[in-house]
């Protein structure tokens, strides 16, 4: 279906046509003044420069064109020269109704779809989920399901770091603690244990203990980065504990991001990177790009438009070993040769953004990535305490990320159980269901690149511009339906029929804009616009609950379409919160 706005903005368009205006001055946007009008086309002002007519008199040659429109109840020409739109009851209730008999409420896929993967993990193994880890995952996760409703092949790579000196460390204090285990001796030629010989819990203490020895000795740390060198060289021994590594902490990774309902395609890590660097090297080289620069290779990416200085991108540093440019490159020499895409997106802390810049230089320029294949840099800002600083525990660490979903979970089903009105085991899972919402609206609704304030208390309450008040507007709408149901009623073959008071109409205007906020969510990787729709749409619901008389109705006509509208507004609401990563329970 066409946007509300394309259709007016049509009718606008042709009426400055006919009046022997250029088509361009038909542009309509929403009302500034929704006391006034609903929609308003300020064409005339700038037309009247051109044509050197007073803006009202072109205002007005344009509104009585648009007289007798049945799309309008009203057009008004208004000084200086804007035009005020109403739009019919019986317009706007034909174009809810075709909403509601398609599945996807009017929302068109593309024309031509595409190919994007999206790189929206980049967790290190051996190490827990944090928070900081949050914003990325759920951004990615919803812009991920934004592409794939919109009909794009959407490929979502965790891309784990699980390379370089932290794999060193692990195996150097390994090897301390059981020197006797056979990855660690050089003649062992047979096969190695299916079995790893830690557990997650055990991981996760080595690599902070190895760490912070290696801060301390520089004797370990010389150990660890040999042991690091043997293990990027090829050593068998440590291949296979790295293979362990791996095991362990994606396991245990797979289950924190289902718990936060995120995904992925595609689990690959730096290290498969890895095989790709020696020919892309060879090939940086033999095709002049890259050259020795105080010891390390490197490749200039600087421009002529520059307003700030960019360095040279290191592809290796001055002892021959690979760094986060170089991993990045390669991964995408693997990405375009496995998947050919049209896109690929980056959602990564904005503090990166530098990095960005000299790896898609670098790509570009190296022929690693074609003109035809767009690479894009999501920065997201950073989630913060109430003190205006990176979110910590109450005794200051970085919280694990799990610690924070139980805290919000509990408080949710505290919440929850206060009411007392179901069993402990529903109230447990409606807790979860309800305190997702809260982590994911509350991150989401904010715009991307911005620093948030996560704030629990807020983030949990059912009323304001909250993931729990928009679920329990759709927990309310299901109850209306059950009880409607119960009463043996159906309004199947209903329509929705034109609005008879301010409430319904502002709703259905609300309605009427589904389309137009997915597209800009889709056209600019920008969650948050689905947040701000469904706030406005769950208002101007509530606002119709409380003014309209649905179930005491006595004109059943009037009630089954008062249904159909609720049961239009309420799948609308579904879509768009599974395009952010949740649902609703049945009860709140």
């Amino acid at each position: 279906m066409k946007e509300v706005l394309e259709l007016i903005r049509q009718e606008v368009t042709a009426a400055f046509v006919r009046c022997g205006y250029d088509e361009k001055y038909g542009r309509v946007s929403l009302s500034n003044r929704p006391d006034l009008c609903e929609y308003q086309c300020n064409g005339a002002m700038a037309a009247a420069k051109e044509y050197k007519k007073a803006p009202i008199a072109i205002a007005t040659e344009v509104c009585e064109q648009l007289q007798g429109q049945a799309m309008f109840e009203s057009v008004v020409a208004c000084p200086p020269g804007f035009l005020n739109i109403i739009l019919s009851g019986d317009f706007l209730a034909d174009y809810v109704n075709h909403m509601a008999q398609d599945e996807r409420m009017g929302v068109d896929q593309v024309d031509t779809p595409k190919t994007i993967m999206i790189d929206y993990g980049g967790p290190n193994v051996a190490k827990p989920l944090h928070v900081g880890h949050l914003r990325s995952a759920i951004i990615g996760e919803s812009i991920k399901r934004i592409g794939r409703f919109m009909g794009d092949t959407m490929i979502g790579d965790v891309h784990l770091g699980d390379w370089g000196l932290q794999m060193g460390l692990i195996i150097t204090e390994l090897r301390l603690r059981q020197p006797q285990l056979v990855y660690f001796d050089p003649d062992y030629e047979g096969t190695y244990p299916e079995e790893a010989p830690f557990t997650i819990s055990e991981l996760e203490e080595i690599y902070p203990t190895a760490s912070k020895k290696s801060k301390e000795d520089p004797a370990y740390k010389e150990e660890a980065m040999t042991a690091t060198y043997e293990l990027q060289h090829g050593n068998p021994g440590y291949q296979a504990l790295l293979g362990h590594i791996l095991n362990v902490s994606v396991s245990d990774l797979k289950r924190n991001y289902e718990n936060l309902n995120v995904s992925f395609e595609l689990w690959k890590g730096e290290s498969d990177a890895q095989p790709y660097i020696p020919a892309m090297v060879d090939k940086m080289k033999a095709d002049g790009f890259a050259y020795v620069s105080e010891g390390a290779l490197v490749v200039d990416v600087k421009e002529d438009t520059d307003t700030k200085e960019i360095p040279p991108c290191m592809i290796l540093k001055s002892d021959g070993a690979s760094l986060y440019d170089t991993t990045d490159l390669a991964t995408l020499v693997w990405r375009m040769e496995d998947y050919h895409p049209d896109k690929v997106i980056y959602v990564v802390d904005k503090r990166q953004e530098l990095h960005f810049i000299q790896v898609f230089r670098c790509a570009r320029k190296t022929g690693i990535v074609p003109d035809s294949t767009a690479l894009e840099f999501i920065g997201f800002g950073t989630m913060n305490g109430k003190d205006g600083k990176p979110f910590k525990t109450r005794d200051g660490g970085v919280m694990r990320l799990e610690n924070l979903v139980a805290e919000i979970n509990e408080k949710m089903y505290e919440k929850i159980m206060e009411n007392k009105t179901m069993p402990e085991a529903e109230a447990k899972e409606t807790a979860r269901i309800v305190a997702l919402s809260a982590i994911k609206y509350g991150d989401l609704s904010n715009q991307a690149s911005k620093d948030y304030i996560f704030d629990v208390d807020r983030f949990t309450s059912f009323e304001g511009n909250t993931g729990p008040y928009i679920l329990y507007t759709i927990v309310r709408m299901k109850s209306i339906l059950n009880r409607y149901h119960d009463e043996g009623k159906s309004a199947d073959g209903a329509v929705v029929l034109p609005a008879t008071n301010e409430s319904q109409k502002a709703l259905m205007l609300e309605l009427a804009k589904f389309n137009s906020a997915i597209y800009g969510a889709y056209e600019e990787s920008a969650p948050h616009r689905i947040c701000a729709y469904i706030y406005d749409l769950a208002n101007a619901f509530n606002r119709f609950y409380h003014e309209t008389k649905i179930m005491t109705e006595e004109d059943e006509d009037k009630q089954a379409g008062y249904i159909r509208l609720l049961e239009l507004t309420k799948s609308v609401l579904e879509i768009c919160i599974d395009l952010l990563g949740f649902e609703a329970p049945e009860r709140m």
